[in-house]
């Protein structure tokens, strides 16, 4: 990217070594001058610039004319211009765009013969040299316009500083190669060519490269309606950009206005104005509307979205071969980007993490919002502002890391995505042939001494673990497949994944596109199913997508189409495969659906099918909650941007609300309520397809045997927590409406369990009936 430190005007930089320069060439032109005397005085002028011709035929024919470097615009899927970037800010506009007024002023102040000469000014190179000679330094160029173009074009070639400073030397050869090049220029094209291309890549300072970026910067006018004071001001500007910048101060403002007198007596002189006009045009103030320099992400409406798309043109193959290519694309511009952003959605995002989680909170939310079907990225939203903190403050408001993305997509190292990567041993499970009453009896906590191996054959067993349920508890159950996914129990999953095997549950989570955030790969070990894995939002909403469109995996893409500054537009189609049998998918969604009638999520749905999952890591470093309908789906992650591990969800204060412990259904699953009820508001309700019951319907838990009369109440088959069937704890009975009691205790009516003959209670501590447990001090 050129800075503008390298476009600094030659005069602030050059002194007597120019005027040598100047007079080294004006040397080779001595001998032409003789010639030329002896003719008429009209047309000696182009007589020298033709013999010059021959004098410098061993010089290349012409600079190389990449293309001007654009800005590039991100429209939303309605067609909405949100954000755009650039390496330089530029729109290129034809002569016809630009007032004539300016086209008068930029000529008469850099080449008032520009029209009568063949593109070496003989007469203004001898002038310039005795003015400068006389004057002891560079008082007044001798280049003409189109050898300022060569000189341009040379530099916006540059790919490297080394390049940019040959380009701008103050030597013979250059002057020799930018005099060949201009008698080129001028056989290639015509008069007005030439000054269109000149007033596009010249730059006027504020960050302004061409007539129109500088017309809208310096004034907020498109250049078709700038005035006389106006045009002028900008045609001083060239020569100096960095001395008449007027966003730098008011000493600046003061040189531009006397640039611009400047321009206006030289317009007078030459008779491109009456004098009568240049002296009114001088009484005008400066009249500076200084726009706010557009571009980058931070500026853009949605800036994580923006990130997204500037990312993924710099790493996807789809939008060239190498990273070198995708780069000089990016720095050319002149793109116009379709994205995938619904800005319904976005917004629902929005406003759905800033009602429950402050910017100014350590505790971080992002959600990513995913189309099934087609893997269109419909919204990215974060608690946290894009952009810098004010005095390079940590833990601010705001952040440079794209929250709710990869590490690729300029995002973090991610989060454990904890109990949401159940749903990839659900669907292994299901696709070996079990049924959701299937399932086992499980015991109080697990340890994975065996039975685990990754997809090397390796065996990853971990006998110093020990697996707990979320409740911390040392109780078991009986589970089936549905109720052990709805409780979201770890000891059943944990057995769950060795019966299946973690190699098939790991390919499964690859096939629907799961890969850690931090790029490296994924850890195959046995808590595995339980999300000891760091994961981005948009990636698992990704993998979610995919059981809503039936086991169809669409990898995220942000872009649907690309217009390139020609006109020509190429669509970018979905890359999409069947990730898991069609079949398979309709019953993970029957049971995920479950979730929010019988499961954790209970009491939190949106009013129409959905499915979904929470999750919740041990120790409370994160929690999530993923859940999709037919139409669109989306994950939410919360956790500490300062380290999940040192600062875990417990005891904190969120968006002015106090949690004992972060749980994805407590704050990530009320995020993705509000936020997926906006989004599908006015959108019909589409069912999930029913499962086939023939193939999945059914299944036992072996020693299970359904509750009698006498037994607990049954809302399912294993319930859990050792409440169904006739297996029970050791030692333990069960009595109706009492549980699971040991039969040497019996229970007194509100006074808890005591043994025969001796009351149980808290040391020091008796009990009053109606008043629980009191000391007897208070």
């Amino acid at each position: 990217m050129t800075s503008r430190r390298d476009r600094r005007d030659d005069d602030a930089r050059r002194g007597p070594v120019a005027c040598l320069c100047v007079l080294a060439v004006c040397g080779l032109l001595a001998g032409l001058l003789t010639t030329a005397a002896a003719l008429p005085l009209v047309g000696a002028a182009d007589l020298a610039a033709e013999q010059a011709a021959g004098v410098f035929a061993d010089l290349p024919s012409g600079p190389r004319e990449d293309p001007l470097p654009e800005r590039t615009v991100l429209l939303d899927s309605r067609g909405r211009p949100f954000a755009q970037f650039y390496t330089e800010n530029r729109t290129v506009v034809g002569l016809d765009a630009v007032a004539p007024v300016m086209r008068k002023a930029i000529v008469a102040v850099e080449d008032a013969r520009f029209f009568e000469h063949g593109g070496l000014d003989v007469k203004g190179t001898l002038r310039a040299l005795i003015t400068n000679t006389q004057a002891g330094g560079v008082r007044q160029g001798g280049s003409s316009l189109t050898q300022q173009l060569v000189k341009n074009i040379l530099v916006a070639n540059a790919e490297t500083d080394a390049e940019r400073a040959r380009a701008q030397a103050p030597n013979l050869r250059r002057k020799i190669t930018e005099l060949r090049y201009a008698l080129a220029l001028e056989k290639k094209y015509t008069k007005p060519e030439i000054l269109e291309r000149y007033l596009n890549i010249a730059y006027f300072g504020a960050g302004a490269f061409g007539v129109e970026a500088a017309a809208r910067r310096f004034f907020s006018v498109p250049a078709s309606r700038l005035t006389l004071p106006q045009a002028a001001a900008l045609a001083g500007a060239v020569r100096t950009p960095y001395g008449t910048d007027p966003s730098l101060g008011e000493r600046q403002r003061r040189r531009l206005k006397q640039r611009r007198d400047l321009v206006l007596d030289r317009m007078a002189e030459v008779g491109a104005v009456t004098p009568a006009a240049a002296r009114a045009a001088r009484r005008a103030p400066l009249g500076i509307r200084l726009r706010p320099e557009p571009g980058g992400c931070a500026a853009s409406a949605y800036p994580y979205f923006c990130v997204y798309v500037h990312r993924e043109l710099l790493t996807n193959p789809a939008f060239g071969h190498t990273r070198a290519e995708r780069e000089r694309r990016l720095a050319r511009g002149g793109l116009v980007l379709r994205t995938t952003l619904d800005p319904v959605a976005q917004r629902a995002a929005e406003r759905a993490i800033r009602a429950r989680v402050s910017p100014r909170d350590t505790e971080v939310a992002a959600e990513a919002m995913v189309e099934p079907g087609t893997g269109r990225i419909r919204a990215l939203a974060a608690s946290k502002e894009y952009g810098r903190n004010p005095g390079d403050r940590r833990n601010g408001p705001r952040t440079t890391f794209n929250l709710p993305a990869d590490v690729v997509h300029g995002g973090g190292m991610g989060l454990q995505a904890g109990s949401t990567f159940k749903v990839f041993t659900l669907a292994t499970a299901l696709r070996q042939g079990w049924r959701f009453g299937r399932g086992f009896v499980t015991p109080g906590r697990f340890v994975p001494r065996q039975g685990f191996a990754d997809c090397r054959g390796r065996p990853v067993n971990d006998p110093g673990a020990r697996i707990f349920n979320a409740d911390g508890g040392g109780r078991g159950g009986a589970f089936s497949l549905s109720t052990g996914t709805w409780k979201s129990v770890n000891v059943f999953f944990m057995m769950l994944e060795r019966r299946v095997g973690l190699c098939p549950v790991v390919r499964t989570a690859r096939a629907l596109g799961v890969v850690r955030a931090d790029g490296t790969p994924l850890r195959e070990v046995p808590t595995f199913t339980l999300g000891i894995n760091e994961m981005d939002p948009l990636t698992v909403a990704a993998a979610y997508a995919a059981f809503a469109a039936r086991g169809r995996y669409c990898r995220p893409a942000a872009i649907t189409a690309i217009t390139d500054r020609d006109g020509g537009r190429v669509p970018v189609p979905p890359a999409c495969h069947q990730a898991i049998d069609r079949g398979v998918a309709d019953a993970v969604n029957r049971v995920l659906s479950g979730v929010f009638s019988r499961g954790t999520m209970r009491g939190q749905g949106i009013g129409r099918p959905a499915a979904g999952k929470t999750g919740t890591n041990n120790g409370y470093t994160s929690a999530w909650f993923a859940g999709y309908t037919p139409q669109l789906a989306a994950a939410v992650s919360v956790g500490d941007i300062r380290g999940s591990y040192r600062h875990p969800l417990r005891n904190v204060e969120i968006g002015g609300r106090y949690y004992g412990s972060v749980q994805g259904a407590s704050l990530p699953g009320p995020i993705w309520t509000a936020s997926m009820s906006a989004a599908l508001r006015g959108r019909p309700a589409l069912p999930f397809r029913a499962p086939d019951l023939k193939r999945f319907g059914g299944g036992s838990i072996p020693g299970y045997v359904p509750p009698s009369a006498d037994g607990p109440r049954e809302r399912g088959a294993g319930r859990g927590r050792g409440r169904t069937g006739t297996w029970q704890p050791p030692g333990r009975a069960w009595k109706r409406d009492r549980g699971w009691h040991r039969p040497d205790r019996v229970r007194k009516r509100d006074r808890g369990w005591q043994r025969p003959g001796r009351r149980w209670q808290f040391p020091e501590r008796p009990w009053k009936r109606g008043r629980g447990w009191r000391d007897p001090d208070r």
